[in-house]
């Protein structure tokens, strides 16, 4: 598309995705009306408020990589893009990824590629993650990945607030409603409906509704496999200095970053604990006592005296067919595109993600960051392309 200043783009949630995409289009060139479709316009249970807003190389998909690449970039030239006021928090302090014995050689082979990739990730011995980082016991582990460069976190909420308020300042209109169903004619979305009874014409609808676009494509019948699932995070204080201390990943699943003068934790739960967690946001306090605490302090025994200050829970949109984001056209349906189902890395992959949608529709294809891996045919097909590092 080449002339757009007639057309008419709706984007279904206003988080981090839909921001993201919303203001790229701006950025791309795109002349037409934008409008974001945001049921709650406070964004208090959006699964970006209420992330641990870390990024990281050390995937196991090629594209995760560079769609991460990207993103760090886009946070160290922050100030660049939106202004010399502009600050996300954003620390580079690296993910230190623990493993036992039986997973050294599969590890090494992992941190190769990402190498190959661009990403500056080493592979550690326990004796050197010992002599690096003194307070972890390391007796039974096999190997430790650290991302050296590239790796760290960042306040979600500002990053969400700096790229809203740009897309606003560039003529995106936010719309505070809920997107109930699609019009369809011609194969093609010709509105979105409104749970009020409105209807908002579009020549494109863009899916970045998160945990809540599984719910919502159902509507068309088509098969999207995406649904939220409640993950906890435990605010705690500890006898443990935060300075320098890397997001840890250990290896019974548990993590833990500094933020603050403390610490943020937490740990998936159990498979056949974690349903659909629609409108579900009590924290798995069990959890915390049952499993994150003795595990984190076997392996930093200054957390055995942890302080809990408050807990809180968010929802991954996980796909549940690979883990990995659904970025593209529908195979059937040309003027609907996903930017969906991140699977728990959305908030770092937004930027790229963004662009890669914004591309689209202005040229008809990437002209950057080929992202047609993440492409909803392998939905149709149920061909996964699994995401092998997730937590």
């Amino acid at each position: 598309m080449s002339d757009t200043a007639t057309a008419r783009v709706v984007v279904v949630g206003g988080a981090i995705m839909g921001s993201f995409v919303a203001w790229s289009l701006r950025r791309e060139g795109f002349a037409g009306e934008i409008t974001v479709v945001e049921k709650d316009q406070t964004y208090q249970f959006c699964s970006t408020a209420r992330s641990a807003a870390s990024i990281r190389t050390q995937f196991g998909t090629p594209i995760n990589i560079h769609m991460s690449l990207y993103g760090v970039d886009f946070f160290r030239r922050i100030r660049e893009t939106f202004g010399a006021s502009a600050d996300i928090g954003y620390v580079e302090n690296g993910y230190l990824i623990l493993g036992g014995p039986d997973t050294a050689k599969a590890r090494r082979a992992a941190v190769d590629m990402q190498r190959a990739e661009g990403a500056d990730v080493i592979a550690l011995t326990p004796d050197e993650i010992a002599a690096r980082f003194p307070y972890l016991s390391v007796e039974d582990l096999g190997i430790g990945t650290f991302g050296q460069t590239g790796e760290g976190w960042f306040d979600a909420w500002s990053l969400l607030s700096l790229v809203r308020g740009a897309a606003r300042d560039h003529g995106v209109r936010y719309v505070t409603a809920e997107a109930e169903g699609f019009n369809l004619a011609g194969g093609q979305v010709r509105a979105v409906r409104l749970a009020g009874g409105e209807t908002l014409p579009c020549d494109w609808c863009i899916m970045a509704a998160g945990a809540a676009s599984g719910r919502l494509i159902e509507a068309l019948g088509q098969p999207l496999p995406v649904t939220p699932r409640k993950r906890s995070v435990f605010s705690f204080r500890a006898p443990l200095k935060a300075a320098n201390f890397p997001m840890l990943f250990d290896s019974s699943g548990a993590w833990v970053r500094p933020e603050g003068e403390g610490f943020i934790g937490g740990i998936q739960p159990p498979a056949d604990r974690d349903p659909d967690a629609t409108d579900d946001y009590e924290p798995h306090h069990d959890l915390m006592e049952e499993v994150f605490w003795p595990a984190i302090a076997a392996r930093i025994p200054a957390l055995e005296q942890l302080r809990l200050d408050r807990a809180w829970a968010g929802h991954y949109e996980v796909n549940a067919l690979d883990h990995n984001g659904i970025l593209g056209p529908h195979d059937q349906i040309a003027n609907l595109i996903f930017a969906t189902g991140f699977s728990g890395h959305g908030v770092m992959h937004a930027p790229a993600a963004g662009r890669g949608v914004a591309e689209l529709i202005l040229h008809g294809h990437y002209t950057s960051l080929d992202m047609s891996a993440l492409g909803y045919h392998r939905i149709r097909a149920c061909e996964p392309m699994h995401e092998s590092i997730v937590y």
